[in-house]
């Protein structure tokens, strides 16, 4: 039934609410199996890997201070302990004659990853995991990115005005939005460690949002796939 009811919105539920649906009296055995289900989701996404045109931008998103630094004095900018380092791919064709009103690229793949800094050796070791056969990137001037035109075909590097970002990067930046839109709107406060589960969601659901009803059939697939991390979820 919470396969069934996680599949049944392209947004997502809370533990509480699913507790509530379910009719369920324990609270951690439905926070366990939301978690495990999104584990599972995150895997089997984990096989695919992004080809052709990619975007590419980092993001930071709001989480709960970890345990370690609520005694620390409180960070300003880039580094505070309330933002988590997310990197954003997304696959995007060019649209040879687009509509009035539609983005000129269409989307395909996405990936997000928590990362631990923006450090250009980190993001080359993720684009080198997360894609292949990758024909061009599409990126601001970050210092972050200098080294991609070592081992990408083609990199393209611009100074994006901030009214420029939706044509130029346009998915990697609506994703950015709805993602945070639906963690704020459903979970309301994330801590850290939790942050990539709730990614892998938002990412299997937009990457499968054509299957319909057929959803639920492919993540119980998946949810068999990795059966294990089923083992104890009601123990």
């Amino acid at each position: 039934m919470t396969i069934l009811l996680l599949t049944s919105t392209k947004k997502s539920f809370s533990a509480k609410e699913l507790q509530r649906q379910l009719g369920h009296n324990r609270y951690h055995p439905i926070w366990h199996m939301c978690h495990k289900l999104r584990s599972a989701m995150g895997k089997r996404d984990g096989e695919y890997v992004l080809a052709g045109r990619i975007e590419l931008d980092e993001e930071y998103f709001s989480t709960e201070i970890p345990e370690n630094e609520k005694n620390r004095p409180l960070k300003r900018g880039r580094g505070s302990q309330k933002k988590s380092k997310v990197l954003v791919m997304a696959e995007s064709e060019f649209v040879q004659s687009h509509k009035k009103g539609q983005k000129p690229r269409r989307v395909g793949y996405l990936k997000m990853k928590v990362i631990d800094d923006l450090r250009s050796e980190t993001i080359n070791e993720q684009v080198k995991t997360l894609a292949s056969n990758v024909t061009a990137i599409y990126t601001d001037d970050s210092s972050s990115y200098v080294d991609l035109k070592d081992f990408v075909p083609k990199h393209d590097a611009q100074v994006i005005p901030k009214e420029k970002v939706g044509e130029i990067l346009p998915w990697v930046h609506i994703a950015i939005s709805n993602s945070k839109r639906q963690i704020l709107n459903t979970f309301h406060k994330v801590k850290p460690e939790f942050l990539q589960k709730y990614l892998d969601e938002f990412c299997y659901k937009l990457n499968r949002r054509y299957f319909g009803e057929a959803l639920f059939n492919r993540l119980l697939v998946a949810a068999v796939s990795y059966k294990n991390e089923f083992r104890y979820a009601y123990g």
